[in-house]
């Protein structure tokens, strides 16, 4: 099963139609999101196309493919607009014979892990810098943020597809990658 990991949408509008035709570009079958979707945050200044109602709709109407995992912008108040479910602080994915454990990047991170195989794959966003690394035994991973890249990085998603990990920027320029 091919995959897409985005972050931090934070409820440009714009941003969120090009994260999907990016989806489509790629093809993958699931979205997963890893958090703030409508909010902008009180560290981040108003992104350029801010409609998070917009957002709502182009999220819901493509329900069927998304997972997501709770940012620390992301609400209850936002989960009752919202068709899908946004409040799970992590996910696990088993692929392989390793976990992949997906989360917002705020509660938990390299520096903060919970009870994990040395070897897992931790997936989170937050920083919104796009970032390949090891880390005691696992490896590190962030997409970046479709909407608001910090550090000089462009805008950019994550895709996974048979022990392939593609760093993409939102033009399809492929800017990192990870073969397991």
């Amino acid at each position: 099963m091919k995959l897409m990991f985005a972050s931090d949408i934070h409820g440009d509008a714009a941003c969120c139609r090009k994260m999907f035709a990016c989806l489509e570009r790629e093809g993958a079958q699931k979205l997963i999101l890893l958090g703030d979707l409508l909010y902008h945050g009180p560290r981040n200044d108003l992104p350029p196309h801010y409609a998070p109602k917009e957002v709502i709709g182009q999220l819901n109407a493509n329900k069927e493919r998304l997972l997501c995992v709770r940012g620390n912008c992301d609400t209850e108040v936002d989960q009752m607009v919202l068709e899908f479910p946004i409040l799970s602080d992590y996910m696990t994915i088993f692929e392989r014979g390793r976990m992949f454990f997906v989360t917002h990047g705020h509660r938990y991170h390299k520096d903060q892990m919970p009870p994990c195989p040395s070897d897992t794959i931790l997936i989170h966003g937050h920083t919104h810098v796009q970032t390949i690394q090891p880390f005691s035994g696992g490896i590190y991973l962030n997409p970046g943020s479709v909407t608001i890249p910090k550090e000089g990085n462009p805008q950019s998603y994550m895709v996974y597809e048979d022990g392939l990990f593609r760093i993409v920027t939102m033009e399809g320029k492929e800017l990192n990658r990870l073969q397991l």
